[in-house]
């Protein structure tokens, strides 16, 4: 308890020194807070559905930048900071409004009546708590907010952002994944009578505003939403994501994926099958590309690199998304996020909607193997292509004859949906896709991984240090068994093509 007294004294000490004069500039912590403020303000309201008619819970409100904004729609805003200096200068701007309550409080000591909102917005908050702080924070939003109500949170992540000199700096710079992991946390769902809730992600990125500003990709924010658990969640899991992210997508097994595929990959033949299939796309500088099933960056990496296109690239895996920005903080954010335009999302690509003709190209590597509803997503690509657009895939299949029961085994284990490759392709041209080439590539995919196998060989070693023998046996396991369900006719993988007119 001490060292959280501590902390928060170091935070009040902290924003006491930024805190005097109470301006955009203060609250934002950078010299070019005027330029940066007006678009990113347009850019995060345009994230959140219309909260015509609700009642908002606004945290770390801050001098109310954002607070008039909610009044003009809302039904109530309750604004919350615990700086009496940017309480005050809220109140001077916004305290005339009736439907307004500003509110001078630490958030950490804050109590409020369960379900009295639809909407919490906190902006740069949870940074400046500590790891407890956030748990017991998400446990009591999750109260506050009414059922089918929504929680958006921003925050600065792995560094800082703005360029304010700080004496002293007791921020936290946490990875997006650990916030994914806090709300995801079993400790936040509270049990009543009234059901067991939880947070479900909505979407997560990162704020475009400051990639196109400043080259800098870690400003990142979630949209979450309470939603009530029902039995048969997948596979023990209280979601799908959290069944990627626990147990198919590991940290630890995405990691040691990437060391067999070739750094930043984790998809089949790594480098040198995603340089081939891009090939066939003809994409030139400024394209827009939605990566389906991003991964860790690898192929929106070569995408902008090399071709100059703009990606998308989304993930249901928050361990995913969490590395693919690491590595493009390895490989510099001016370099692949401002110059290239290369952007990360968590989100549910079943879920996640995009205008109609915003992408010349949809790219998506072994993932919709997850999938159900192809029909539907293919048609959700179809609608978010331009006319003239191009759609490239590959993926998981099965034979169009009966499986042997130990594949079907494996399919069920892994929570896999799959269809032949010509199965794959009538589908695909059910939706509309023209110019459509469903083409099995089993005979490429069986070379890859014994090429993947003979390269690993030499690796054991190094391997074995940085994880452990039961890895690399995992590994070579693995691989030898998808040869051998190749082998049997089982297994298939294919590659496919298709244009909107």
């Amino acid at each position: 308890m001490s060292r959280i007294l501590g902390t928060r004294k170091e935070m009040r000490e902290f924003w006491e020194e930024h805190s005097h004069a109470a301006t955009v500039e203060e609250m934002m912590l950078d010299s070019s807070a005027d330029q940066i403020e007006l678009m990113e303000r347009e850019e995060i309201l345009g994230m959140i559905d219309d909260f015509t008619g609700l009642d908002v819970l606004e945290l770390g409100a801050g001098i109310g930048r954002y607070t008039s904004h909610f009044a003009s729609k809302a039904k109530s805003v309750r604004a919350v900071d615990f700086m009496e200096s940017f309480t005050s200068e809220n109140q001077a701007r916004n305290g005339h409004l009736k439907n307004v309550n500003i509110t001078q409080a630490d958030v950490t000591q804050l109590e409020i009546e369960e379900e009295s909102f639809d909407l919490i917005f906190s902006n740069w908050l949870m940074m400046y708590l500590t790891e407890v702080e956030v748990l017991d924070l998400f446990a009591k939003m999750l109260k506050w907010l009414r059922p089918g109500g929504k929680l958006y949170f921003r925050e600065s992540c792995f560094h800082q952002s703005g360029d304010k000199a700080r004496t002293t700096n007791p921020t936290q710079y946490r990875d997006p994944a650990t916030y994914t992991n806090y709300f995801q946390s079993p400790s936040i769902q509270p049990e009543a009578t009234k059901g067991y809730y939880a947070f479900e992600l909505i979407f997560s990125k990162s704020v475009q505003t400051y990639i196109k500003m400043k080259g800098n990709p870690n400003q990142v924010c979630w949209y979450l939403q309470k939603v009530k658990l029902t039995d048969g969640d997948t596979h023990g899991y209280k979601n799908f994501q959290e069944f990627l992210d626990k147990q198919q997508y590991s940290r630890t097994g995405i990691l040691r994926y990437e060391k067999i595929f070739g750094r930043h990959f984790v998809s089949t033949g790594g480098l040198d099958t995603t340089e081939e299939f891009v090939k066939m796309l003809n994409l030139k500088a400024g394209d827009t590309v939605l990566d389906v099933g991003a991964g860790i960056g690898g192929s929106a990496f070569l995408m902008a690199e090399k071709y100059g296109a703009e990606v998308i690239g989304i993930d249901l895996s928050s361990n995913m998304i969490g590395i693919a920005m690491e590595r493009a903080n390895e490989i510099g954010d001016k370099r692949v996020s401002q110059e290239c335009h290369v952007q990360f999302e968590v989100a549910d690509a079943t879920k996640r909607d995009y205008p109609e003709n915003s992408f010349d190209v949809v790219y998506s590597r072994d993932t919709i193997l997850h999938i159900k509803d192809k029909k539907s997503l293919f048609a959700s690509f179809f609608k978010w292509l331009k006319p003239g657009g191009r759609l490239l895939i590959s993926d998981y299949c099965c034979s169009d004859e009966e499986q042997s029961p130990a594949f079907t085994s494996y399919v069920a284990q892994r929570g896999y949906i799959l269809l032949s490759p010509k199965q794959y392709g009538k589908v695909l041209e059910g939706v509309g896709f023209v110019k459509v080439l469903a083409e099995d590539r089993t005979n490429q995919f069986v070379n890859v991984l014994k090429n993947e196998l003979t390269k690993f060989e030499p690796m054991k070693d190094e391997f074995v240090k940085e994880f452990s023998q039961a890895d690399y046996d995992a590994i070579v396991t693995g691989w030898n068994d998808k040869l051998y369900r190749c082998g049997l006719g089982d297994q298939r993988w294919g590659l496919f093509y298709g244009e909107k007119n």
